[in-house]
């Protein structure tokens, strides 16, 4: 297994928490052989009787196979399931096509079993059969700016068939051509240009058309050439043409074109415009989505001007979906925007026509062998919760990813494998899915299901000695009778109910004495050192300082350090000191916080070091503003109630204000403006005011000043 390999393994694996290091059993809730099973990969369950002591709950039989065996079971007890890989169906591979169904793919049916988790691999591998037959359809843009590729493309029919030759004995050659929609605004509509669409009135010129078919795929050359001849320029109006609608049609209408069931299909689309694809259609109100159907009638495209173009992504389907692949025979001017849809549509290619594609054939023959050099093992739509990695071995093999296998430069003749390594992450029904070859009709077929189940061949007696007599075995764990429970049936309940009394054993979250302990007879019998009513407590795993618990300072007590006195923190790390709590003068933390380990931990928005400044408090000045005009001028809201409403400000009045503490100027409740100073004391809202005895009111306005505004003066 390479590197590559290994990588992609861990992620599939990984990210579930199912694969672990050194082959560990990731355990969840585990009350039967099934939940083993299902929590991981390398889970197995000891079915050995009286595996368990008494207080220990069952989900100790759960755990790898090694330690499982170490703690005492015998290795015939354990069970474990493992991944099932059968060849259902494995014809041979082919050596060369001799007219009957060759085999290119092998195996064709596989059956796998596999645990979730657990990663099942099986090989595949590829023989390109020597002369497999070959079907080209050539598809022309008949549009009037290629009036001279169309004059080359006639004296082509010997040269392309006599290529195809080269390949295989059994070639085939048909011809379909486009333009465009036939309404506006890509096609004139007035009548008579709808029927004459060139512009050179000289000049032969066919009606304005979408999509035809010409050529039903023919061996002979002659028919083909005649065809061709017979074909004359059309016209449209805008640069990009009709190309996605002519190629899906191809790709849908099996039986038009005569695709054959055994043969490598090619459709070679020759064009100088860029496309329409799906929206286009809208300019001309055309609002019904392509439906990827066939719709050919005397070999026309009747639903051109009904149906939208497909989208790439349609088509890109369709040509996957037929085993079809594509030559893209483009001029250099558009050369780019085929690239770009070449990179969506898979096995294309991308060739440069000269000017009058008189280059056309060879263009042809060097796109085809890229194509069919180029293995690409993919699948269709997989299951959900199913991942798969392809691992090509070949000389030029592409690296192992998640999509597909690739092994490039494979000649006729020579095999190539893959390894597939399925990994199915929760336990599915029965399903399937098909692996195949791009552009190739064989195909593999993986029948899938998972193995959650255990196979413990219990005996059938219900009586069974080792329950105690009350109860049956079931995996190595006792299913009591009706009034019974415990690890071998030995508490009566009579007629308390076994739900109610596990109720009595759940922790807040719902756990069954907290996984740490066994319920017995409503009442939790804890594992180790656990302790408390649901085995919440433990006195061995406590915060550590300087390696030791509770710092040497204290007793861990149900997972809390409890310190010794002079000792604080939460591993009794500090002694108790408040001097670097202290500001010189001042109280502990200004008492705005508690002093712990020698760290003021302040009230919400005050700073340390010592709780002095809040950044976020909202503006005393505005908040004291009522009791200042109260204390120093009686006005305002607390008039009569200063003493009580404002008990936490000390007022000074003063002539002038010093420059210590927050300076505040504001409006009173008299539109009166008020000056006053604010120094917090120590504590949360207690403050030192100095209150400028003077205050600055608005003059009133006179009376002669009444007298002329109310007459008009």
């Amino acid at each position: 297994m390479g590197l590559y390999q290994v990588f992609f393994l861990f992620l599939l694996m990984g990210k579930n928490g199912l694969c672990q290091v050194g082959g560990s059993c990731s355990k969840t809730v585990v009350n039967s052989c099934s939940d083993c099973i299902r929590s991981g990969p390398d889970c197995a369950w000891c079915m050995q009787e009286n595996f368990t002591q008494p207080g220990e709950q069952e989900t100790v039989r759960c755990n790898t196979r090694a330690l499982l065996t170490e703690r005492g079971c015998e290795p015939q007890k354990i069970i474990a399931p493992r991944n099932k890989v059968r060849v259902v169906k494995k014809l041979p591979l082919s050596e060369s096509f001799e007219k009957q169904e060759p085999i290119q793919l092998s195996p064709q049916v596989i059956r796998l079993k596999v645990r979730p988790g657990s990663p099942a691999t099986f090989r595949v591998s590829f023989k390109r059969v020597q002369g497999y037959p070959v079907d080209l359809y050539y598809l022309m843009d008949l549009s009037n700016s290629m009036k001279d590729d169309l004059d080359n493309v006639k004296d082509l029919g010997n040269d392309l068939l006599s290529a195809l030759k080269t390949i295989t004995a059994h070639a085939q050659i048909g011809f379909g051509a486009f333009v465009d929609k036939t309404v506006l605004p890509y096609t004139n509509t007035n009548k008579k240009k709808l029927l004459r669409p060139c512009d050179d009135d000289s000049e032969k010129c066919q009606a304005a058309f979408g999509y035809r078919h010409v050529l039903n795929l023919t061996p002979r050359e002659q028919e083909f050439k005649q065809s061709v001849t017979n074909q004359f320029i059309s016209g449209n109006l805008d640069s990009p043409e009709g190309g996605l609608d002519a190629m899906m049609q191809a790709a849908v209408c099996g039986g038009a074109i005569g695709w054959r069931n055994s043969s490598t299909r090619l459709i070679v689309l020759t064009t100088d415009a860029g496309f329409h694809m799906a929206g286009d259609g809208k300019l001309a109100g055309i609002l019904e989505p392509n439906d990827q159907q066939c719709h050919m009638k005397d070999n026309l495209y009747y639903k051109s001007n009904e149906m939208d173009y497909p989208s790439v992504g349609q088509l890109a389907f369709q040509l996957e979906k037929n085993n079809i692949q594509t030559i893209f025979a483009v001029t250099e001017n558009v050369q780019a925007i085929y690239k770009q849809l070449s990179a969506i549509v898979p096995k294309s290619e991308v060739g440069v026509l000269s000017n009058d594609s008189n280059n056309v054939v060879e263009l042809i023959k060097t796109a085809y062998r890229k194509l069919s050099s180029k293995i690409t093992l993919t699948h269709d739509r997989l299951p959900d919760n199913v991942q798969i990695t392809y691992t090509p071995e070949c000389q030029s093999a592409g690296p192992p990813g998640p999509d597909e296998g690739v092994c490039d430069n494979v000649k006729e003749k020579q095999e190539v494998s893959f390894n597939v390594t399925v990994v199915v992450d929760s336990c599915i029904k029965d399903t399937s899915f098909t692996i195949r070859i791009l552009g190739i009709k064989d195909t593999l077929t993986v029948n899938l299901s998972t193995n959650c189940e255990c196979d413990c061949n219990d005996p059938q007696d219900s009586q069974h000695q080792s329950c105690g007599g009350k109860g049956s075995l079931t995996c190595g764990v006792c299913s009591c009778q009706e009034g019974f429970i415990g690890r071998i049936c030995e508490c009566a309940i009579g007629k308390e109910d076994k739900d109610t009394l596990r109720k009595a054993c759940l922790n807040a979250d719902g756990v069954e004495c907290g996984g740490r302990g066994e319920c017995v007879c409503g009442r939790c019998q804890c594992h180790g050192n656990y302790h408390g009513d649901h085995c919440e407590c433990d006195d061995e795993h406590c915060e550590k300082f300087q390696n030791q618990l509770c710092g040497g300072n204290g007793k861990c007590k149900c997972g809390v350090c409890s310190c010794n006195e002079g000792y604080e923190g939460s591993a009794c790390q500090c002694k108790v000191s408040q001097t670097e709590c202290k500001p010189p003068n001042g109280t502990v933390c200004h008492g705005r916080g508690v002093c712990r380990c020698s760290r003021c931990e302040c009230d919400a928005g005050y700073q340390r070091p010592h709780c002095k400044t809040c950044l976020g408090c909202p503006d005393p000045c505005q908040t004291k503003l009522n009791c200042i005009e109260c204390l120093g001028f009686n006005i305002g809201p607390f008039k009569g109630n200063c003493s009580k409403a404002c008990s936490t400000v000390v007022p000074d009045t003063v002539s002038q204000l010093n420059k210590k503490g927050k300076q505040c100027e504001l409006k009173d409740s008299e539109s009166c403006w008020i000056k006053f100073s604010l120094e917090q004391l120590d504590g949360v809202d207690t403050y030192k005011a100095e209150i400028q005895s003077e205050r600055v009111c608005p003059e009133p306005p006179s009376v002669t000043a009444i007298i002329g505004a109310a007459i008009g003066t």
